[in-house]
């Protein structure tokens, strides 16, 4: 079975993780701190996609579905 994520795109994750343990990881568009771990996870995928690497696609937010009113 082939990995879904390649060994690339896994270095960019540690390195993230990392930079947030040293407390020198910033968030993108406010540039403040970053604390939480998922959010580390996050950025490191978005460096890795951003940078070509293998990654799945993110999921995109479930769409909501109105009822019709009869």
């Amino acid at each position: 079975m082939a990995r879904k994520y390649s060994k690339s795109a896994s270095k960019k994750v540690a390195t993230a993780m990392h930079e947030r343990k040293q407390g020198t990881l910033k968030s993108g568009s406010s540039g403040k701190k970053v604390t939480s771990r998922k959010q580390a996870i996050a950025i490191g995928l978005s460096e890795a996609r951003r940078a070509g690497k293998k990654v799945p696609k993110k999921k995109s937010a479930a769409r909501r579905t109105r009822k019709k009113s009869a």
